[in-house]
């Protein structure tokens, strides 16, 4: 008999929620049964530090085939930088290990339940991909590139296949307040914006935009896009999290293996109380498993 795929579950920073919220799935019986699941990292440890060693294991481990996918419990971004590691996030260092370029985040939710939307249309999952990541809101129109945007459009087209999308319909969110009125709001969509689009265009994508924000994010909702994406951190996680809060996962695109981890932090002002809730883990954790199967 072949042996069971396994998934391996990073622990996090010890100092916050992860330990917790980790044991909780596992107990929580609501797991792919399909897969064996092995805790990576020792919740008794007093150096902080090795959740970031707990990480590189995982990655490298999946790298060598032995592991099917990886969940990694949230660290700070203070921690990384204290363990002497120059990336924002998970994401960054797992590009990093993987000698990997073209990467990006993809934020996934699902709406809180299956009622109809005004009684017409029905509610559908949102799938957001991000341009930047974690970098101060000033630093992004100039991080912005044609060449980023239509890596990012291509790697969401790409998850959108994996998640069985035959024909993905990707949305571009613009940059500026009413995606730049034409250049009198902002220059960026025009500039840099379009072209990306235009070049996704040639390759048979079947992308739109730039499209303002605040009204490109309640069309993907209603099932008009399958993934949005996104500029800025926050421009697609404040949408995301105002529907999947307790349920969304991160999902890091161009990695040649899976990974997922929850979408939310360290939450340190919880730890060790009992309180923290787990779906986010659980959901984290078969996303990975139904990837994993794919793969």
């Amino acid at each position: 008999m072949a042996s069971r795929l396994r998934i391996g579950i990073t622990l996090g920073d010890v100092a916050g929620i992860g330990p917790e919220i980790v044991a909780k799935a596992l107990a929580s019986r609501k797991l792919d049964r399909r897969f064996d699941y092995e805790v990576i990292g020792d919740p008794h440890t007093k150096r902080r530090a090795d959740a970031i060693k707990w990480v590189v294991q995982g990655a490298r481990r999946c790298l060598a085939g032995e592991l099917a996918a990886l969940v990694t419990a949230p660290i700070s971004k203070r921690l990384l930088r204290d363990a002497g590691y120059r990336f924002e996030g998970h994401t960054e260092l797992l590009a990093h290990i993987a000698h990997v370029k073209r990467f990006a985040m993809m934020l996934v939710g699902g709406p809180p339940s299956p009622k109809t939307d005004s009684g017409l249309r029905r509610a559908s999952p949102l799938r957001v991909a991000l341009v930047t990541i974690h970098v101060p809101l000033s630093k992004v129109p100039r991080l912005l590139s044609t060449k980023r945007i239509t890596e990012v459009i291509e790697l969401s087209h790409d998850a959108c296949k994996r998640f069985g999308i035959r024909r993905p319909k990707i949305g571009v969110a613009g940059l500026n307040p009413h995606a730049g009125e034409s250049g009198l709001l902002g220059g960026e969509e025009r500039r840099i914006i379009t072209p990306a689009i235009r070049s996704a265009k040639r390759k048979g994508l079947n992308v739109t935009g730039p499209w303002p924000a605040d009204t490109l994010f309640h069309k993907a909702y209603l099932g008009e896009f399958d993934a949005v994406v996104a500029m800025y951190h926050d421009q697609g996680l404040a949408p995301l999290k105002m529907i999947a809060f307790d349920s969304g996962v991160n999902l890091t695109l161009g990695l040649p293996f899976v990974r997922t981890s929850p979408d939310h932090g360290t939450a340190f002002d919880i730890a060790g109380k009992g309180i923290a809730n787990p779906n986010s883990m659980i959901a984290a954790i078969n996303l990975a498993a139904r990837f994993a199967r794919a793969r």
